[in-house]
């Protein structure tokens, strides 16, 4: 678990795929390694340790404290999510080493599990701040909120609005936070790592079925509203003929 609080900023060393990698009967086998010159993060890092990279939950699989750096083991999957696979050397990151226990909590719950990514759609400064607009999926959009969390490469945000027409959503960073993240370092059309906030997700999920029995509800009486309109309608004209039909006799 992270607090999606930056602890530095890391410069990618490599970002390639092995062929020699031991699995767990003893076979080689193919996979990507991620290799980050880190500072801080070297401080009580362990092999099998959890460190986020861009927010993504990664394991160290070899420290080499001679050059300053740390390796992990990228899945295919996290490839899929994530924007790790577009990195390439001198790359700059953001790193944050696993919450302790006995830790503040500064930001929110981050668990390190991108749920996709979204791309930048633009930059604007007011005063001393910087608007970011970002767009993405409606999956990743629903679970988004006006003065909600989300986590961004890994930092924690307050999600300023959201647009599910145009599919847009936008943060606002003050001026000590554009110093120790990577997000104004990016450009226009650039992917970032998204992760909603884990509470309102699981919120989201467990009123889901509620949510969309509602829905049908409202739906079922619309229905019977217009069923009933129409049916007094009928009844009018049927009242009006019959009316007619007396006086003309």
């Amino acid at each position: 678990m992270f607090t999606g609080i930056i602890e530095e900023i890391g410069t990618v060393v490599s970002m390639q795929e092995r062929q020699d990698l031991l699995l767990w009967n003893g076979e080689r086998g193919t996979g990507f390694e991620l290799v980050v010159a880190v500072t801080v993060a070297l401080e009580g890092a362990y092999e099998g340790c959890s460190i986020a990279i861009n927010g993504t939950c990664l394991t160290v699989t070899n420290i080499n404290q001679n050059h300053r750096n740390l390796t992990f083991g990228v899945a295919p999957e996290t490839l899929r999510r994530t924007n790790l696979g577009a990195l390439h050397p001198e790359d700059k990151v953001n790193v944050e080493r696993s919450m302790g226990v006995d830790a503040r909590n500064s930001g929110h719950f981050v668990q390190g599990h991108v749920d996709g990514t979204g791309v930048i759609q633009s930059f604007t400064r007011e005063n001393d701040s910087l608007w970011v607009k970002i767009s993405t999926p409606s999956a990743i959009l629903h679970d988004l909120v006006p003065k909600g969390y989300v986590a961004i490469d890994g930092t924690s945000l307050t999600v300023c609005d959201v647009d599910r027409t145009n599919g847009w959503f936008s943060i606002m960073l003050i001026s000590y936070t554009q110093q120790h993240v990577i997000l104004p370092l990016k450009k226009v059309g650039d992917h970032v790592n998204l992760e909603p906030d884990v509470l309102g997700k699981y919120a989201a999920r467990s009123l889901g079925g509620a949510l969309d029995r509602v829905e049908a509800v409202e739906k079922q009486l619309q229905a019977t509203k217009c069923l009933t309109t129409g049916l007094a309608m009928v009844a009018m004209v049927l009242a009006g003929a019959a009316l007619v039909g007396r006086k003309g006799t």
